[in-house]
């Protein structure tokens, strides 16, 4: 259960590093239509989805890098 939580937490890592890149470098115009930010037409850059979509993906390595460690025994 443990690998599967950690596979699931670096899969979404890899995700959200994937939007917060893209969130860097479109403009809301461009973005595709399913992520929210989406606005027609704009040419801003929303740089507080990328921000927060960067630390997601950070805190989501950090918590698969924690789980991934061995057990200590007693």
């Amino acid at each position: 259960m443990n690998k599967l939580l950690v596979w699931c937490a670096v899969i979404l890592g890899v995700i959200f590093l994937i939007g917060s890149f893209m969130y860097f470098t479109t403009s809301a115009g461009a973005l595709p239509g399913f992520m929210p930010g989406f606005q027609t037409g704009a040419t801003n850059i929303h740089y507080k989805h990328a921000i927060a979509s960067l630390l997601v993906g950070v805190a989501l390595f950090a918590f698969a890098w924690f789980q991934s460690k061995p057990k200590k025994s007693a």
